[in-house]
Order: C-alpha cells, then sequence, then structure tokens
C-alpha cells in the first residue's frame, strides 16, 4: 500500500453524496424539504442534556417514537446511537429506528439530517430543518443526546451544511468537510477535539479526490479514514500523512472499531467490504450480500455485539447480519421498508 502525503487546496471540491437529486444545489434542498409530510414542527430547544449518561433504554418504550411502516429516502448516516441496541437511521424526513425487528419513526423533529453520526451518547449531525419548524436553514453542526427530542447547537447555524462528518464514537473528536466558506473557516478538511469551540485545518493539497465520506476511530483521536472518487486514505496521525489502501478503486464506505477499519470499494461491477487491521495490517473481505450496480455505502456494528452488522447500499437496500456477515436479512428495499 502506498503512503502519500495530501495536504487542501484541492478539497473545496465538491462532495459526492448518495444521489440524492436534492443534494446537487442548496434550492433543490429546500424544493425537496417542502415535500415533506411532518409540518408544523416545534424548534428544537437549544439546550440539551449535556452529562455525558450512556443511553440504554428501549425505544419501543420511548413515547418519543411511534410505530413507523412505509418508505425510506435519502438515507444520510447509520449506527447505534446512545449506545442502543437499536439501530438509527437519518433519512430525508427524521429519524428512522429498526429494534427486534421494529420499526419506529420520531414524532416530531423530523429533520433532513445530513452527516449524521453516532456516538455513545447520542448522535452528531447536520442538515436542514423541517416545513414548519422555525429553525435556522441549514442546521449547522448540532448534537443529541436525547434520541432528537433537543439538539444542541455547536456553530454555524443558518450558514453550513456538512455532508462529510465524522465524530469519534468515544472520544467525540470531530471531522468535517467544509465545502463552502462560512464565518469560522474556509473550504477544506477540519478537525475539532473541543466540542467545535476551536478547529484545526488539516492540510489535503494533494490528494486531488471527492471525498464522500469521513470516518473517525472510537477513541484514538488521531485516526480517521476518508472515502472518495478515487480511493481510500488511512491516517495515524491525525492528518499528517495518509495511507492509499486501494489503488484504482473508488472508496465508498468507511468505519472503524477499535481494532480494524472496514472500507467499501467499487470497480466496475464489483464492489467489495474489507477489514482491514490496525494492528498488523492485515486484511480480510467480508461477506457481502449481491450487490448489482451497487455499493456499500454505510456500515455499522452493534458496540454491544460485535456479531451485528447493518449496512445501506447506494440503491436504497439495508441489510442486517447477526453473524458477522456470514449471511444477510434484507430489511429495506430500494427504500420500501420490507
Amino acid at each position: 500500500m502506498k503512503k502519500v502525503w495530501i495536504g487542501t487546496g484541492l478539497l473545496a471540491l465538491s462532495v459526492i453524496v448518495s444521489g440524492c437529486a436534492q443534494e446537487n444545489t442548496e434550492s433543490n434542498q429546500e424544493q425537496n424539504m417542502t415535500e415533506q409530510k411532518e409540518t408544523d414542527q416545534p424548534k428544537v430547544s437549544d439546550e440539551a442534556n449535556k452529562e455525558d449518561v450512556k443511553m440504554t433504554g428501549s425505544i419501543a418504550n420511548d413515547n418519543f417514537f411511534t410505530d413507523y411502516k412505509g418508505v425510506l429516502e435519502h438515507i444520510h448516516g447509520m449506527g447505534y446511537a446512545g449506545n442502543q441496541n437499536a439501530l438509527f437511521i437519518a433519512s430525508h424526513d427524521g429519524l428512522k429506528v429498526y429494534e427486534n425487528g421494529n420499526w419506529f419513526k420520531t414524532k416530531e423533529n423530523n429533520f433532513d439530517y445530513m452527516g449524521f453520526t453516532p456516538v455513545a451518547e447520542g448522535f452528531y449531525t447536520s442538515g436542514h430543518p423541517s416545513e414548519g419548524s422555525d429553525y435556522p436553514n441549514p442546521l449547522g453542526l448540532k448534537r443529541s443526546f436525547d434520541n432528537g427530542q433537543t439538539l444542541e447547537d455547536l456553530g454555524f447555524e443558518g450558514e453550513s451544511d456538512f455532508h462529510a462528518l465524522a465524530v469519534g464514537y468515544e472520544s467525540k473528536v470531530i471531522y468535517l468537510l467544509n465545502s463552502g466558506e462560512n464565518s469560522k473557516l474556509g473550504s477544506g478538511l477540519y478537525v475539532s477535539k473541543d466540542d467545535g469551540g476551536t478547529w484545526e485545518e488539516i492540510k489535503v493539497d494533494d490528494i486531488g479526490y471527492e471525498i464522500f465520506a469521513i470516518a473517525a476511530h472510537p477513541t484514538n483521536e488521531n485516526i480517521f479514514a476518508l472515502s472518495g472518487k478515487n480511493g481510500v486514505f488511512l491516517s495515524t496521525d491525525g492528518g499528517a500523512t495518509f495511507e492509499d489502501m486501494k489503488q484504482g478503486r473508488q472508496g465508498t464506505a468507511v468505519f472503524f472499531t477499535d481494532e480494524f477499519l472496514y472500507y467499501g470499494t467499487h470497480s466496475g461491477d464489483q464492489a467489495t467490504l474489507t477489514k482491514h487491521s490496525l494492528t498488523d495490517g492485515s486484511e480480510t473481505n467480508v461477506n457481502v450480500p449481491e450487490l448489482v450496480n451497487d455499493a456499500v455505502m454505510y456500515m455499522a456494528q452493534n458496540p454491544k455485539n460485535d456479531n451485528e452488522l447493518s449496512l445501506v447500499t447506494f440503491n436504497g437496500n439495508v441489510h442486517f447480519s447477526q453473524d458477522s456477515g456470514q449471511s444477510w436479512k434484507e430489511i429495506v428495499s430500494a427504500g420500501e421498508i420490507k
């Protein structure tokens, strides 16, 4: 594997996204928001539970959620928010949750979440408010430690929408790609180790690649990875250097556990998911469902059960495994919940 130096001028490139038409321009985002069915949403409180309490409650018993049957459109992140045995999926019209074979949705604050990133206490996100909300558009950078009932503002309200966003599950170190200038940041890749209080730019002048996704190691604040048009890149030194993991293949997904980096790639008609050891560099291919003209877009592992894996593909399919990927169950097909 080739180790390359990457520094930032070229990261003002457009971010690859998951084929959602509304993401091509800001005007399309606003137009599509009018299509949402949830209206008259109350303004989200700026006061969030700031105690680092790891949530472990059942979604089925949470009055903020209701049963859900229907579609799951425009997925922009997934994972086990709040250290719960429940899979959270961020969609065009709010959070959908898969728990014990059942689906739920939030009753309020059904926002168009972007860059949705679970952490042990809850989740971090960006995106756009729903129609009828008086919350600034775009949302900027937010976090929630109560399943999305309240969102705490971490900056950039009314200024920026971060599609490529990653936060360490335990460390809560934030990595984000800013595609346009705002009041604090220019275009480029940035890291914050104090919940957005201060930001440091990570120079990537020589990468020259469009970036689709970022993943942060759950505990080590210096380990993160990028996936994009021309590859997957791993840094173990805070972005001073990057290792080119798969030359010649488009990177589609990145995800960390304590010991491994999982990364998706695509070339020709072949989609793969690779498990890379952070200790000895060894790699194995992960068994994935048949992906015809498709690829892995997001991956998650249940922190309470290493055998439980979930995948989202670019064609809107969600696959669920309880045996480390030896077998898969399709729980969403082309955006339709099964």
